[in-house]
């Protein structure tokens, strides 16, 4: 691509520069990274896997507060997913989902139920309306579920709590799934429960 001459080249951040700079846009809660249209600055070598462990230069982050930190600046464009701060956007790579739900406490039953997750980075939410839970099926039937932690960023449902779920639920017009926030979600049509 063509540059002009003065024109000033974007230089790919570090990991530490975006921390810095998420840190100065956490203050007060989660950073509004739906608001802020920085620049695109290229792709960083970042990864998170699908067990929700995030890797910078090949390398595991060990430090929970980072990466803690990191996930509360990422969104999601299109396919795509993005660190975002006031001044700059880099590109990240996301196995699956950039979250994983590691538990959940159940409270009430039947329509009253509530849900209440808890993802591996600390964000916790009741699933419901705002929180829909949903499964995918791949090519040989094998479930993936997911549940919506905020915007349009999913939490992959961790193998023992999609087996609590189960146990938890219920047939509804042709389909089995469970109750939460008032919301019936799908899991799978009951006819092949049966099968």
């Amino acid at each position: 691509m063509a540059k002009e001459p003065d024109a000033q080249k974007l230089e790919v951040p570090s990991a530490e520069s975006i921390a810095a700079a998420a840190q100065e846009g956490a203050k007060g809660g989660l950073p509004p990274v739906d608001k802020w249209n920085p620049p695109f600055c290229g792709d960083l070598d970042m990864r998170i896997a699908r067990d929700g462990t995030w890797f910078y230069l090949g390398t595991p982050i060990g430090r929970a507060g980072l990466v803690k930190l990191f996930s509360s600046i990422i969104r999601k464009d299109g396919d795509d997913y993005f660190l975002v701060t006031p001044v700059e956007k880099v590109g990240i790579t996301v196995d699956d989902a950039p979250f994983v739900a590691l538990d959940f406490d159940a409270v009430g039953e039947g329509e009253d139920q509530k849900l209440r997750f808890e993802t591996h980075v600390g964000d916790t939410f009741v699933a419901g309306p705002d929180h829909p839970i949903r499964v995918a099926y791949d090519d040989d039937g094998e479930p993936s579920p997911y549940v919506l932690v905020r915007r349009n960023l999913e939490a992959l449902i961790d193998r023992k709590s999609f087996y609590r779920l189960i146990d938890l639920g219920v047939h509804r017009d042709g389909w089995f799934g469970v109750w939460s926030g008032g919301d019936f979600f799908e899991i799978i049509k009951s006819e092949a429960l049966e099968s």
